[in-house]
């Protein structure tokens, strides 16, 4: 007979749970990368964490941007990760007085996670590009996907638009560091704006020139076309992996 040790944790969400609650309940394993698996795992868990990546939303925005999945699902998988102390909810202040979901420090940790699978599933042949993405993952992709090396010396603003979604990145030391914003930047030095993120990825991964991208998905630049080109080659995607047939 299996016997588990019930003791109680204090998340950093600020929420008690067992200490049981998690590890083991899949596995009974003591492996860390099982237990990374019992709090991971389940469907939808990683893209939920993926969207609350880039700041805190409220959950009618947060399920819009996964329309595949419940309310109810939805709802069970944030309670999860509350549990684990994955991510908090707060109030934002008046006059919007809304609840938003947040992921804590910990749970801003899986953005890790989140690159080093990313670069590591992309090598399969079986990935398809052309699948929906959503704005928060083409932004995550290419701070997953920036050639540091290629960057040194590059300082640059960049506005991405894509639909009602709008974001900022600032290219210094290597890093692109993203956020979400509500208006244009000022000092933005490149400006690039779709109906829809998958637009922008024959030209950042494809590296079709700017102007067949333009005519066939819709991509607008506004800016200088050399400064575009020199910040898109800035990002690769890893070499595919070739199954040899036996």
């Amino acid at each position: 007979m299996k016997f588990q040790k019930e003791t109680t944790i204090e998340t950093q969400a600020g929420h008690v749970a067992r200490q049981g609650e998690f590890h083991g309940r899949w596995y009974g394993d003591a492996c860390g990368a099982a237990f990374a698996m019992e709090l991971l795992g389940e469907r939808w868990t990683m893209l939920v964490l993926r969207e609350l990546m880039l700041g805190p939303l409220r959950f009618s925005r947060l399920r819009a941007s996964l329309p595949g999945i419940s309310a109810k699902v939805l709802t069970e998988r944030l309670e999860t990760l509350e549990s684990a102390g994955l991510l908090t909810r707060r109030m934002l202040p008046p006059p919007t007085s809304a609840q938003v979901y947040e992921l804590t420090e910990w749970g801003y940790e899986t953005e890790t996670i989140m690159q080093v699978l990313g670069r590591w599933s992309v090598r399969s042949m079986a990935h398809d590009p052309t699948l929906p993405l959503t704005p928060v993952s083409c932004m995550l992709s290419m701070r997953t996907m920036i050639h540091a090396d290629r960057a040194e010396g590059l300082d640059m603003v960049v506005d991405f638009a894509f639909g009602e979604e709008r974001f900022t990145a600032r290219l210094s030391g290597g890093q692109l560091g993203v956020a979400r914003s509500e208006h244009a930047s000022p000092d933005a030095d490149l400006s690039f704006a779709a109906a829809s993120p998958n637009a922008i990825l024959p030209y950042i991964y494809g590296k079709r020139p700017l102007d067949e991208v333009e005519r066939d998905f819709g991509l607008e630049l506004s800016g200088s076309r050399d400064i575009a080109d020199r910040f898109a080659a800035l990002f690769a995607l890893p070499s595919k992996v070739i199954s040899k047939s036996t």
